[in-house]
């Protein structure tokens, strides 16, 4: 039973550890093998044209960029 307490604590520690580390860079973890983009794939679906939903959020954004540059030159 002492060897599961001890384990269980060891793996809280760490985990309490991880999330400390989270809270203070505010950084999210990240792979150390490229991902998708190391096997040849640019993105997530390797559709030739994006979804509407997709087409949707890019238009959005570039109008927002547009606003922003806007106000930047007022």
């Amino acid at each position: 039973m002492i060897y599961f307490i001890a384990t269980f604590v060891v793996f809280l520690v760490v985990i309490v550890a991880m999330a400390i580390g989270y809270i203070v860079n505010k950084k999210t973890i990240g792979g150390s093998c490229g991902g998708l983009a190391s096997v040849g794939i640019d993105k997530e679906c390797d559709c030739p044209e994006p979804c509407d939903n997709r087409k949707k959020k890019n238009a959005e954004a570039e109008r927002i960029a547009k606003l922003k540059s806007a106000e930047q030159i007022l």
